[in-house]
């Protein structure tokens, strides 16, 4: 699958964001990446980590909200 077609993050789980994400970190760890595929991936890894942030900050209200009820 190549960047163009990625699946927009905001439609990913987030398991699917963070297994991505772990790719894409793998792939930039090996440093054979032309300058320019390496900024796509950096760019990629940035809207994969945030997709995971918005799930977890969403799983920290639900806990907080639960722990409340």
């Amino acid at each position: 699958m190549t960047m163009s077609e990625a699946p927009d993050p905001a439609t990913l789980s987030y398991e699917e964001a963070r297994n991505e994400l772990v790719t894409v970190v793998a792939e930039l760890e090996k440093g054979q990446s032309t300058l320019e595929e390496t900024l796509r991936l950096w760019e990629r890894g940035e809207a994969l980590a945030a997709r995971c942030e918005e799930w977890l900050a969403g799983a920290k209200e639900r806990l907080n909200a639960a722990r409340q009820g």
